[in-house]
């Protein structure tokens, strides 16, 4: 089943690139990059993209999920900045290229005061459009809830991706559904022993890397991707410090921020998941939606946790339709309510690169065939001219 997965996602090499139009997708280089510390010495990594000639409007914030990194925006990064938006990315503590701070801080309070230094630091003024991912919304929500009026005065836009609001515990999020309750009770405490030990898991790493891409694909997506998409998310995830991953667990059962929520009723705001995701289900993405008047609930359909790296190209528009929205006189309203959405044109571009490559091994295939026929000649010539002399 490791080695059919495997080869099934090597047939989609190069999908990604006739999806975004972009000869690289997966490499993306900031203008500018800073070091934020936070309020406990943490010192967090945040990275800056300004388009040509910008001359103002909105900043794009851009926060990630839970063991993953700025580069989990990494397409949509691009989509904003082509569309003449700023945008700010940034890794959360014990992430990515950011320190970890002092210990018993790994709470989502703690992300959302972060998520206000980094603002402080790298958009001190103007209007901002707030987009967070699965423990990246949980910060977005946190940061509402330390200071509503960051929020009323300069947010005019707020998006929540694959993520919850809490208030029912870590397990009915579909982390307890996917590892059971033995994790919550005794996870921290063995990824914490494990931790002790990172250069031996890291060293385990290289030698299942198809395992560990199988599994990161299982959780992640819900349709087919490239190699290069498992492999670019895998390593973020599981190249997150396994003590962070330990630290970090205990606040998904403490997280409840749906007090929070009506800080953001006034703003355009985007809900989107996947149809797919086990660990965020779309019934959580409703709950948020039943609390923001002016919520716009997209589901994909076939798309899993990373939806932004599963349907790039679909995220992509939804966000910047969103952006519009708040900003461009005359956008077009949004259907209230809950929108399903099926990505017809990834499907499309798979079938054609996948008939592409059906073609092209055939017709190796039929020259591979040609050539051991005239090998087989050659070597029937040879044992006639060898018996030619007798």
């Amino acid at each position: 089943m490791v080695r059919r997965a495997t080869v099934r996602r090597a047939g989609l090499e190069g999908i990604e690139a006739v999806e975004l139009g972009a000869s690289n997708p997966f490499e993306w280089y900031a203008d500018r990059e800073l070091v934020v510390t936070a309020d406990d010495g943490a010192q967090l990594h945040v990275e800056i993209d300004e388009p040509q000639g910008f001359e103002g409007g909105p900043t794009v914030v851009f926060s990630h999920g839970y063991c993953l990194a700025l580069g989990s925006w990494i397409h949509q990064r691009r989509a904003v900045v082509q569309a003449g938006f700023r945008c700010v990315a940034w890794d959360q503590r014990g992430h990515g290229r950011s320190g970890t701070g002092a210990e018993g801080h790994s709470t989502i309070d703690q992300l959302g005061s972060d998520l206000e230094r980094v603002i402080a630091a790298a958009a001190p003024d103007g209007p901002l459009v707030l987009v967070g991912h699965s423990m990246g919304g949980m910060t977005v929500m946190a940061l509402a809830d330390r200071n509503p009026a960051l929020v009323r005065d300069r947010v005019d836009a707020v998006g929540f991706v694959s993520t919850s609001a809490g208030g029912d515990g870590m397990i009915s999020l579909g982390f307890g559904r996917m590892l059971g309750a033995t994790l919550l009770r005794f996870g921290p405490g063995v990824l914490a022993n494990l931790a002790a030990r990172q250069r031996q898991w890291s060293a385990a790493r290289s030698v299942g890397r198809d395992v560990e891409s199988y599994l990161v694909e299982r959780f992640s997506f819900a349709s087919p991707v490239s190699a290069e998409t498992v492999r670019f998310a895998a390593d973020m995830l599981m190249g997150t410090d396994l003590k962070v991953v330990a630290d970090f667990l205990p606040a998904f059962e403490d997280h409840d921020k749906r007090d929070a929520l009506p800080v953001f009723g006034r703003v355009d705001a985007l809900v989107l998941n996947g149809e797919g995701d086990v660990l965020t289900p779309p019934d959580h993405s409703q709950a948020i939606v039943d609390v923001l008047p002016n919520a716009e609930h997209v589901v994909i359909t076939d798309a899993g946790h990373l939806v932004m790296l599963e349907h790039p190209a679909l995220v992509d528009a939804q966000l910047l339709a969103l952006i519009d929205r708040a900003h461009v006189e005359e956008a077009p309203a949004p259907a209230r309510g809950r929108t399903q959405i099926t990505d017809l044109a990834r499907r499309h571009a798979v079938q054609l690169l996948r008939q592409k490559r059906t073609g092209q091994k055939r017709t190796g295939q039929k020259r591979t065939g040609q050539k051991r026929t005239g090998q087989e000649r050659t070597g029937e010539r040879k044992q006639s001219g060898t018996k030619d002399p007798v």
